[in-house]
């Protein structure tokens, strides 16, 4: 008999049929309701004894013959497949790529055996620590903000924002973790310069690692910068990388020029690139300039630095990548870190500040209109938005038919930004 729900009055009540009374739902055992029914205590069970065999007096024949033995879940087991049911074990759904690499972190932790997805999310982890903790020491009295998100296909990220600080109007380190699964459309699209992609295959799984950083300092003498360095992977249903490659860079956007600070800004990165190739820092140098340029307004974004993308076994080995883009990110803290400490607190006016709002304008237009990152982020499905736009400055400006004094401190920039420097 199954469990019966009855409604009965509160503790300390006597069963009435006064409907006065407050009920109460409980959830009574067959013994129960047989107690409530009758008053008396449920019969004991009997034991069970097995029927004794009818004995047939007429004689046997073929068909007396015993029935093929076999335990009987298994028959009834049958029988139900027959009909179209699936034991509860066929149910459960195999763990996802994002789970498996969940346990793996937990059970071994990350090593130089892991894969490379897991080694890339650590480093950017790390290093976006090391990143917001130095940018703290520069304004201690305004605290990053740090948002934990996670993605319900599997991944997230950590959000690190910082605004109206003393030193930054707006500064964001974001890292960002993201698995999913690439259609067929996007698939065609990477075989162009990723030809160890499946193209037989209308899905694949992808894994994505990135961590992208925006400073925009309060004092206009003080430049913006800009980081991203990116892991990308695609892979079988059993977790098996297939195709994978690099991507990523920094740049320096002043809105006024001191030759010295893009100077120490390009040795630095320039540095990095060194020790690894020598044709690095030329080639990617000149790919930065070409991306971050503004067609619209015919002019860069900034001073430039270094973009590369798509760098895949065709460049180099994995290890050797992987060793680049830390070089690179270790770089960056000793190539920015004493420019904002030399202009941080130098003296501006109202000229000044409508200057650089001026140009953060075009900053703006860059990254909602050119900036491809910006576009796969916020088309990525259950992408984070805040995340995606923490590269925005706080504020704005756009002034109609502005031009800048001729022989002035903006024109001087603008100059630089329509024709690239050689800095190193």
């Amino acid at each position: 008999m199954a469990a019966t729900t009855l409604c009965l009055p509160r503790a300390g009540r006597a069963i009435s049929r006064d409907l006065t009374y407050k009920w109460k739902t409980i959830s009574l055992q067959p013994a129960h309701v047989h107690f409530f029914a009758t008053g008396r205590s449920p019969p004991k069970p009997r034991e069970y004894e097995p029927e004794k065999p009818l004995v047939s007096s007429r004689p046997k024949t073929s068909q007396d013959a015993p029935l093929p033995s076999g335990p009987r879940p298994q028959r009834k087991q049958e029988k139900q497949e027959k009909q179209g049911f699936t034991s509860p074990l066929q149910l459960t759904e195999a763990p996802s790529i994002a789970d498996r690499d969940m346990i793996s972190k937990r059970e071994s932790g990350v090593t130089e055996k892991s894969p490379m997805r897991l080694r890339m999310e650590e480093l950017i982890k790390e290093k976006q620590h090391e990143i917001v903790a130095a940018l703290q020491e520069l304004d201690p009295s305004h605290k990053f903000r740090t948002d934990t998100w996670s993605r319900p296909a599997g991944g997230g990220g950590i959000s690190c924002v910082q605004q109206d600080g003393a030193v930054f109007e707006k500064a964001g380190v974001n890292t960002s973790i993201v698995y999913g699964t690439l259609p067929r459309p996007a698939i065609e699209k990477m075989r162009v310069n990723h030809k160890a992609i499946d193209p037989d295959v209308d899905s694949l799984e992808f894994f994505a690692a990135g961590l992208s950083l925006v400073l925009h300092p309060q004092n206009p003498n003080a430049p913006t910068v800009h980081l991203n360095y990116r892991y990308f992977e695609t892979m079988d249903k059993d977790g098996k990388c297939n195709a994978w490659w690099f991507g990523g860079g920094t740049d320096l956007t002043p809105s006024y020029l001191y030759d010295e600070d893009a100077i120490h800004f390009h040795r630095s990165i320039k540095d990095a690139c060194d020790k690894h190739d020598r044709e690095y820092y030329p080639r990617f140098k000149q790919w930065c300039d070409k991306y971050f340029y503004i067609p619209h307004r015919q002019e860069s974004r900034g001073v430039g630095g270094i973009f590369f993308d798509d760098l895949d076994v065709e460049e180099k080995d994995q290890e050797q990548l992987f060793s680049f883009v830390k070089d690179c990110l270790g770089s960056f803290l000793p190539g920015y870190l004493p420019i904002i400490a030399r202009r941080k607190d130098m003296p501006f006016g109202e000229r000044e500040k409508q200057w650089q709002q001026l140009r953060r304008g075009r900053y703006v237009e860059f990254n909602l209109v050119h900036d491809r990152g910006t576009s796969f982020g916020l088309n990525t499905p259950s992408a984070r938005v805040e995340s995606i736009l923490m590269s925005l400055p706080l504020t704005a400006r756009w002034i109609y038919m502005h031009e800048a004094e001729k022989g002035s401190r903006e024109e001087r920039i603008l100059g630089v930004l329509k024709q690239p420097v050689e800095w190193v």
